[in-house]
């Protein structure tokens, strides 16, 4: 089942909550897995306030940068005109399920894509795998499950994925693709009451052949 208008005017409110949600820094796994990957096209899937989009623009890639919320997408755009990429980046509004940005990409990216809501993730994530270009690379970043202080019951509808289990639903066709990188990690965070911990984590990088 697709998302439906709700989940957009959750992440909204969510965003309207403070005047940033996020650091404005790139995630550290993108930035070790892509650090050295020549810049071509880049697709940001779920870009939030434009962290990485900033950090993949500053670099020299052409980035196109996608969310479910309008007012992400204003504070990102904001951020790259502060940064001075904004010509770099074509911010786009879509609803993943429902609609998804045309083209070929050197390098597509998903960080954190998870929803409360019923996104179809698995079908999202196949419909990355597909948009990238021969030679490109995916790279998948997510949460592979919940923190110790954070029971999964909290949030019953959310199925996290390790990183096998990520890699087992792109159904990634035999010789067609180069894994590079399939693994759990902990990721470190501060929770709600300010104490430092960390979280598990999952990234999966997989090349396209030529």
């Amino acid at each position: 089942m697709a998302p439906t208008v709700g989940d957009q005017q959750f992440w909204d409110e969510r965003y309207r909550e403070s005047e940033r949600i996020w650091s404005g820094r790139p995630n550290a796994a993108l930035v070790r897995e892509v650090t050295g990957l020549p810049p071509g096209r880049a697709l940001d899937l779920g870009c939030g306030e434009g962290g990485d989009a900033v950090w993949l623009a500053a670099r020299g890639w052409q980035v196109t940068a996608t969310d479910i919320s309008p007012v992400a997408l204003g504070r990102a755009a904001a951020h790259a005109g502060q940064e001075g990429v904004a010509d770099r980046i074509d911010f786009q509004q879509h609803i993943l399920g429902e609609s998804f940005p045309a083209g070929t990409f050197d390098l597509v990216t998903a960080s954190y894509l998870h929803s409360l809501g019923d996104m179809p993730r698995e079908e999202i994530l196949r419909t990355a795998a597909a948009a990238v270009a021969p030679g490109g690379t995916l790279l998948i970043i997510g949460h592979a499950g919940f923190p110790d202080w954070q029971q999964a019951g909290h949030h019953p509808d959310v199925r996290l994925q390790n990183a096998r289990e990520v890699l087992a639903v792109l159904e990634l066709p035999d010789g067609g693709w180069e894994i590079q990188r399939c693994e759990d990690h902990d990721t470190r965070m501060v929770r709600p009451d300010g104490v430092p911990d960390t979280r598990p984590d999952c990234t999966v990088k997989v090349r396209r052949a030529v």
